[in-house]
């Protein structure tokens, strides 16, 4: 009994020093160019096992290197990396090609920041939205600008008039592939 009171003693003893903190201040190792270089929030998190979110999908799509160049221009690649689940109505390149000459890169500026993100906030729905489950004449509130209306023809669904022509499950919802631009109302 004596031995085990002194064993349970010295483990105290032991957790005790090995939890002490110091008084002094804790150095930085990381240099401000380092910092600036590795993304923080959600977009920043590495995972090789998981499935890939929205912005990790759209990313790795060739058809959609413009809708990512404006999430970035737009400050929302955390906003889309998080849990969700989302959403996104995601135009595909030639979708944006569509409009008005200079209108992409007049968005892409700074200065056009919270018209973009207006914009990218219209083609994005808070929840898991998947095409089987659509009804016609459906309206969903989108983040920004408004609503948008569900048209079904036969086995095809619409989003205002835009044809979803593929579906993408990502590990923070669903990416619904368009060939419009969706401009709010």
């Amino acid at each position: 009994m004596k031995k085990s009171i002194q064993t349970l003693l010295f483990a105290g003893l032991l957790v005790a020093f090995s939890c002490k903190q110091t008084d002094q201040a804790p150095t930085e190792t990381t240099t401000e160019a380092q910092a600036t270089e590795q993304p923080s929030g959600q977009s920043g998190v590495k995972d090789e096992t998981s499935s890939p979110n929205i912005v990790q999908t759209a990313a790795g799509s060739k058809d959609h290197t413009t809708l990512v160049a404006a999430v970035k221009a737009a400050d929302l690649v955390d906003a889309l990396s998080n849990a969700g689940p989302f959403t996104v109505f995601a135009p595909t390149n030639a979708a944006f090609d569509k409009l008005p000459a200079g209108t992409v890169d007049d968005l892409l500026k700074p200065e056009n920041k919270e018209k973009l993100k207006n914009i990218l906030g219209y083609h994005t729905y808070v929840g898991s939205l998947k095409t089987e489950y659509m009804q016609d004449g459906q309206e969903f509130d989108m983040v920004f600008g408004g609503k948008v209306k569900i048209t079904k023809k036969g086995d095809k669904t619409f989003v205002n008039g835009s044809e979803i022509v593929a579906s993408i499950p990502t590990s923070n919802g669903i990416i619904h592939v368009i060939g419009d631009v969706l401009l709010p109302k």
